[in-house]
């Protein structure tokens, strides 16, 4: 079992002394990454719970304000908006066909509903 940071805050990469410390810091930014990321998936869930429209899934003027946002992130945090933005495009095209599926899942009427509409 990998040694944890003492510090939940983790070690400065200056404070690291070798490449098992780089490693453990980059894990411990991957765990929270990963949760964060879960957490930000119950959101686009819960969009596709509450969108009326099929059609609003995919928003291309909320795709283009998160990706100002996140550049504007980048440059407030000194990181290169170069790495981010297609990191941000793929997890944005992963959300939204993860958004597709659960809407269509809550809109779904089975053949025999649909009859006893009619």
């Amino acid at each position: 079992m990998q040694a944890l940071s003492p510090n939940p805050e983790g070690s400065p990469a200056v404070d690291c002394a070798s490449m098992t410390d780089i490693r453990r810091e980059i894990d411990r930014i991957d765990r929270a990454l990963v949760r964060l990321l879960a957490q930000r998936l119950t959101y686009i869930e819960r969009a596709g719970h509450i969108k009326a429209d099929r059609k609003t899934v995919r928003d291309e003027a909320r795709i283009t304000d998160v990706l100002m946002k996140v550049k504007a992130n980048c440059a407030r945090e000194d990181f290169p908006y170069s790495i981010a933005e297609p990191v941000w495009r793929q997890l944005m095209e992963g959300c939204i066909a993860h958004e597709f599926d659960v809407f269509d899942e809550v809109n779904r009427t089975t053949p025999r509903a649909k009859l006893a509409v009619q």
